[in-house]
């Protein structure tokens, strides 16, 4: 006899606790993370929608935020741009920097995080948390980033976009090994960064124009216009974000953009975010899709996953996961063509 108990309807697949497989892959503990409850199975359908957007050669744009390059998650990213993971990087301007940074030759380093600022501040050493670098490698930087600035042609301000493409193609004539600006200018992926001066950039730049006299200006619309021309001349769009901020917004708000040109409405098809944040306070960076709907961002009919983490653990499960069963649709998968200038000019496939 069947014994039928009440909601029924809403217990239909157990879930399988996790054991111990020593010969598991990335992959395979993804997949059986599936089975499994809370951000462990939001983190595996990350890894499925993923996979999805490149099998179904969508345009997938990626955000990064935070400190993800001082806690070594650069040369993940540079791996995700060489092999086309992604098409489009928005990144903040911290970021770009500490790439530059390490491109450079300079590091990063191991610190202890109850260490007093006080102390570190006398011996010149920044810190984020429990990762610390030197402060007069990073005023070299700065030197650095000026110099290149008053170097380029300052007849007309240059889109972020524009800036960050012949700052790869200038550290790739020194890098000993790829980042993320010498990939994506060698693999010839955009990297947007709008909100710029919220970074060194900002501060080295200024300092330039004040002991210089260095007129170089940023045009930080024409990155609205450029990336409003790849949604819509996108058949689908897919965001991956690494943390929120103003990465997230200025890729939701492609969509929206986009619409507004063209008048009509279509939403990003495939979502996957990586956030600690929360939507309990209005804020935007912890917002789950369900609400980019209201605004147009993302499709009716979207597939799309939070998974509330660190992303210095999802970021390394997913990448490595991705190396290893995205092969197959990269194979089939057609890439945009960006011809770079000063106005980027966007070939779909």
């Amino acid at each position: 006899m069947i014994r039928r108990i009440k909601g029924a309807k809403y217990l239909t697949k157990p879930t399988d606790p996790l054991q111990v497989d020593r010969d598991r892959s990335v992959p395979g503990l993804l997949d059986k993370m599936e089975k499994i409850s809370f951000q462990g199975r939001n983190l595996a359908l990350a890894h499925q929608v993923w996979l999805q957007m490149l099998q179904e050669n969508a345009v997938v744009f990626m955000g990064l935020s935070g400190a993800m390059v001082p806690a070594g998650m650069r040369r993940l990213v540079a791996y995700l741009i060489k092999n086309r993971c992604i098409d489009v990087l928005v990144a903040t301007g911290a970021n770009i920097f500490h790439d530059l940074h390490e491109t450079l030759g300079r590091h990063h380093y191991i610190g202890d995080p109850k260490v007093s600022d006080g102390e570190l501040m006398e011996e010149r050493v920044d810190r984020i948390y429990d990762t610390f670098a030197s402060e007069e490698e990073f005023r070299e930087a700065y030197e650095w980033i000026g110099g290149f600035a008053k170097e380029l042609d300052n007849t007309h301000p240059y889109s972020t976009r524009e800036f960050l493409h012949l700052l790869g193609r200038e550290l790739s004539e020194i890098a000993t090994e790829d980042g993320i600006l010498t990939s994506a200018f060698k693999s010839r992926v955009p990297i947007f960064c709008p909100a710029i001066t919220d970074s060194a950039f900002g501060v080295a730049i200024g300092l330039s124009r004040i002991e210089k006299k260095n007129q170089f200006q940023f045009d930080v619309i024409q990155d609205v216009v450029e990336m409003a021309q790849i949604v819509s001349k996108s058949r689908s769009t897919g965001v991956v974000l690494f943390g929120g901020g103003t990465p997230k917004t200025f890729i939701q708000q492609s969509e929206t953009a986009a619409a507004m040109l063209h008048n009509t409405s279509r939403g990003h098809k495939f979502a996957v975010q990586v956030v600690t944040d929360t939507a309990d306070y209005g804020g935007y960076s912890g917002a789950d899709f369900d609400q980019a709907q209201s605004f147009g961002k993302m499709s009716k009919n979207n597939r799309a996953v939070t998974v509330r983490c660190d992303a210095t653990i999802a970021m390394p499960m997913l990448v490595t996961a991705l190396s290893q069963t995205a092969s197959k649709a990269m194979r089939t998968r057609k890439r945009i063509q960006f011809n770079f200038g000063k106005d980027l000019n966007i070939s779909m496939p």
